[in-house]
């Protein structure tokens, strides 16, 4: 691929005769674009299946076709599955490409190798079409040396390789293309999900020609809010476009081309020629709200939150500071105020929550300590102190909200990690340090929790005076599906 950070379509000039024939024009017209390349290809690998046009499928292409011409360098695809992705990515896509830059180099995978396989096989399928070959075959034919399910290459040098996941490769691409790097399975175990962003960020990610002018491109749902989208959101450097199957205002994707998602009305669909409202909500029940959420809309928790919801928190204010009600969206997009009430003046009872973490690194558990209050049956989170630390952060932080809170008497730390030698080391300095083993499993132990919190008896100190509270909200309201953090560590601690 040419070195050029834009790279324009010139009208094409091998055409002879004075004036274009039909044929010429059709061709030139889906040689300047995917979109039209997609909708007169369709009949050639789904014969038997009706071409059912879409916003999404005009936006994917859109900004596909971007990358190809340089005015994307890097990008994310959020979108439900059975929206023809992979057709559109890993079959139309190449195959387009390859009549204006037959040199291109490709790299494909998948979280299955046989996927990968089945989209190079119809690659080539349609690169080897009759159908193709009348309106390109003067630009390149494949070679007969190296033409295989998982690799084949042009007479113009140009390639598509498939790479495994579960191995490194030796090869180089101008496109580095990954389609869905997780399963639904894959995505719930912690190892195996960042297994595939490891794989992502070490391997596959480093294989381009050019570091200056080559393309990444992620295409996948969500399932998970540490998943390889929400690692590389963190990181930056990706244009994301993200396509839920029902629109949400509050959240809609602008994209750095000028593209904006056109919907108007919350709820809006995405395809309704193909996925109707009876259909989604059929979804909804069989999926359940956790991976609907995720899978279809893009978010891996459900708006109104998950096993915990948004509109379920209460909040607080100092006594002596009037703040303004905490507008909360509803279940049903509305958004109604909620007033914070004095915080009490003395508690019946407190007591401090830590969950340690086992080292100090980047990829590490995040060290999380709250100071909670009770007074009745209503409780209150005074602080919370949540960074990676390494061992003797740690005892300073303990030490600080100690000497801050000194009626918070009982000092919970659990028995895993740094917990063992946290109270060793402070057990003849501060006094009540206990150590814990919570029975169960973390989504065991937020149900048992959650009807407290439902109702309205756990109150968070207002957004105003404690800017933590907006980021605990957001991972309380993930949880199952939160990153690693508050909430994947401990749910909520309710004294």
């Amino acid at each position: 691929m040419p070195k050029r950070t834009e790279r324009s379509i010139k009208p094409v000039q091998s055409w002879s005769g004075p004036a274009f024939s039909r044929l010429q024009l059709e061709a030139e017209k889906m040689r300047r674009s995917l979109y039209e390349s997609v909708k007169q290809a369709w009949h050639v690998l789904e014969p038997a299946t009706r071409f059912i046009d879409g916003m999404y499928l005009q936006a994917i292409c859109e900004h596909l076709q971007a990358v190809s011409e340089g005015r994307i360098r890097n990008l994310i695809i959020n979108i439900p599955p059975g929206h023809t992705k992979s057709l559109l990515t890993a079959v139309f896509w190449p195959a387009w490409v390859w009549i204006y830059h037959p040199e291109a180099r490709w790299l494909f995978s998948s979280h299955r190798v046989d996927l990968a396989i089945r989209d190079s096989v119809k690659c080539r399928r349609l690169i080897e079409s009759p159908w193709y070959r009348k309106r390109w075959g003067d630009r390149y034919r494949l070679s007969g040396d190296q033409n295989q399910k998982d690799r084949f290459e042009n007479t113009r040098t140009g390639y598509r390789v498939v790479v495994p996941m579960s191995a490194g490769t030796g090869e180089r691409g101008d496109f580095v293309v990954v389609d869905d790097p997780h399963s639904v399975e894959q995505a719930e175990s912690d190892t195996e999900r960042r297994g595939a962003i490891e794989w992502w960020n070490g391997s596959m990610a480093t294989r381009l020609n050019h570091f200056s002018a080559g393309h990444k491109v992620v295409i996948m749902q969500r399932l998970h809010e540490a998943d390889l989208t929400g690692d590389l959101l963190d990181k930056g450097g990706y244009e994301h476009l993200c396509l839920p199957a029902e629109f949400a205002p509050d959240r809609r994707c602008v994209t750095s081309i000028g593209w904006s998602d056109p919907r108007q009305d919350r709820g809006e669909l995405l395809w309704p020629q193909k996925f109707s409202q009876a259909d989604l909500d059929g979804l909804k029940k069989t999926l359940g709200s956790y991976r609907y959420a995720a899978q279809f809309q893009q978010r891996p928790a459900p708006a109104e939150g998950g096993i915990f919801k948004r509109h379920w928190l209460r909040y607080y204010r100092p006594a002596n500071l009037e703040l303004p009600p905490v507008q909360v969206r509803m279940p049903d997009g509305s958004v109604q105020s909620f007033v914070a009430v004095p915080l009490p003046e003395q508690f019946d009872e407190g007591a401090q929550s830590w969950d340690p973490a086992f080292k100090n690194l980047e990829t590490s558990d995040y060290v999380v300590g709250q100071v909670w209050a009770a007074k009745g049956a209503d409780r209150f989170l005074l602080d919370q102190v949540r960074e990676r630390m390494d061992m003797p952060r740690m005892l300073e932080a303990i030490r600080a909200l100690s000497a801050r809170y000194p009626f918070a008497a009982a000092k919970f730390v659990e028995d895993r990690a740094n917990g063992p030698a946290v109270i060793a080391s402070l057990k003849h300095e501060i006094p009540g340090l206990i150590p814990v083993n919570p029975e169960g499993g973390k989504i065991a132990r937020a149900a048992a929790v959650s009807p407290q919190i439902e109702a309205g008896n756990v109150y968070l100190p207002h957004p105003k005076i404690a800017p933590w509270v907006d980021a605990l909200i957001e991972e309380i309201a993930s949880f199952p599906n939160a990153a690693s953090g508050v909430t994947q560590n401990r749910p909520v601690v309710v004294t």
